[in-house]
């Protein structure tokens, strides 16, 4: 990330409406690329179009995926000097990746049985419940049967043991964050400060325990039976577990679950 002079001296950890524009320029930076190309498919992508571009599933929340066979997707565009995407037509980002951009509260582009996994880190958290829900039950149509996906997003149930234990939990989280962020002066080193930040910075819009994060899960369809709590890169399937970034591993739950 980058930011100007103006941009650092603007930012409020105490008050999140005024950090919003901020993070927002700072998502339009990581979305730039050299070079954006739309691909000649028109969604519904049905399994047939997307392993004919070597994809094999989705990584939500994302501009550009790690995984070798995925397609990023994410609310923001990708845009280059000569091209910006537009929502739901595939693209080819750098001649290097695949990218759509969609809307998790709307139905996604694809069509049944699409994709053999679904990977979304702290995204769930960003949306209501209902749009979770909703956004979970077109995940499990677009599933194969047997497909996989694996979900993460901050663990209220750490946070709140963080703050009955004490310090440590918070201290060491606060150290992330800043080297993490880089540009922002220090969070608050006060307890209640970091128990209310993950409720109120970042447009968070709902936080989630494992009772919780099944409890949606369940909503949306899948058994109760087939979810799975696991931990930082740490999964079925190294490839999609891979994925997780070590910068939010000490605050996160992992589950996953087999459609």
């Amino acid at each position: 990330m980058t930011a100007t002079d103006a941009d650092f001296s603007r930012w409020d950890w105490e008050d999140p409406d005024s950090l919003n524009p901020l993070m927002e320029s700072f998502t339009a930076t990581l979305a730039e690329a050299e070079s954006v190309r739309p691909i000649a498919l028109a969604p519904p992508y049905d399994a047939a179009s997307l392993a004919g571009l070597g994809i094999t599933g989705v990584e939500f929340a994302a501009f550009k995926t790690a995984h070798p066979a995925g397609l990023a997707a994410d609310l923001v565009g990708v845009h280059s000097p000569d091209a910006t995407t537009e929502p739901g037509g595939i693209y080819r980002i750098d001649d290097e990746s695949y990218f759509v951009q969609l809307d998790i509260s709307q139905p996604l582009p694809f069509a049944d049985a699409a994709v053999g996994w679904v990977y979304a880190e702290h995204l769930i958290e960003h949306v209501p419940l209902p749009v979770a829900v909703r956004w979970l039950r077109e995940v499990h149509r677009i599933l194969v049967p047997g497909g996989r996906l694996r979900l993460t997003t901050p663990d209220l149930g750490k946070y709140v043991e963080g703050y009955l234990a004490g310090e440590k939990f918070f201290a060491r989280h606060r150290r992330r964050v800043d080297l993490g962020i880089g540009v922002a002066p220090p969070m608050p080193a006060r307890n209640a400060f970091m128990f209310n930040q993950i409720f109120y910075l970042y447009g968070h819009k709902w936080l989630y325990d494992q009772a919780e994060l099944e409890y949606v899960l369940t909503q949306a369809g899948f058994e109760p039976a087939a979810i799975e709590p696991c931990s930082y890169r740490c999964g079925a399937d190294a490839e999609i577990a891979n994925l997780d970034q070590m910068f939010r591993n000490d605050e996160t739950l992992y589950l996953e679950v087999v459609r």
